[in-house]
C-alpha cells in the first residue's frame, strides 16, 4: 500500500469550515416522512374558482376566463392578418386610429378620417361595435 506522503503546510481555517458544514447523522426515514408530509406543505384548495358567465367554463375569479381569452386571441390575429395583407409588411401602417368592419357593416360618420380594416366574417357576439 502506498502512504500518504506528509506534508509539512499547516492547516488551513478553511479546512474546517468545510467539515461544519457537513450533517452530523442521517435523518430517519420517520423524520424526513414528517419533513414531506407536513400539513403546511400540501396543496390548498382554491375557493377563488367561478363559472365564467360568457362560455360557462371555470375560471379564478378577477381573472380572464383562458378560453375566452384564447377566442380573443384568435380573432386578433385574423385582424392583424387583414391589415398585414392591406399594408404589404410591417411598420407601414399608418398613424391614424382603427376601424374594424366586419361583412354588412357600413362605415358611421365618426369613422371619418380613420383607417377602416374590413374583414368578410361575421362579427362576434362578444367583440361589440363601440
Amino acid at each position: 500500500m502506498m502512504e500518504k506522503p506528509e506534508s509539512n503546510e499547516t492547516p488551513s481555517f478553511l479546512d474546517s469550515i468545510f467539515w461544519m458544514a457537513v450533517p452530523k447523522s442521517r435523518r430517519t426515514i420517520e423524520v424526513n416522512r414528517c419533513r414531506r408530509r407536513n400539513p403546511s406543505k400540501l396543496e390548498k384548495l382554491k375557493g377563488n374558482i367561478d363559472v365564467c358567465p360568457q362560455c360557462g367554463n371555470l375560471k379564478q375569479k378577477h381573472v380572464l376566463c383562458g378560453y375566452c381569452y384564447e377566442k380573443v386571441k384568435q380573432e386578433t390575429a385574423i385582424i392583424r392578418k387583414q391589415m398585414w395583407i392591406m399594408e404589404r409588411g410591417p411598420h407601414r401602417s399608418p398613424t391614424v386610429e382603427s376601424v374594424v368592419l366586419y361583412k354588412g357593416e357600413k362605415p358611421r360618420p365618426e369613422d371619418e378620417g380613420k383607417r377602416i380594416v374590413e374583414i368578410n366574417r361575421k362579427r362576434p357576439s362578444w367583440f361589440t361595435l363601440d
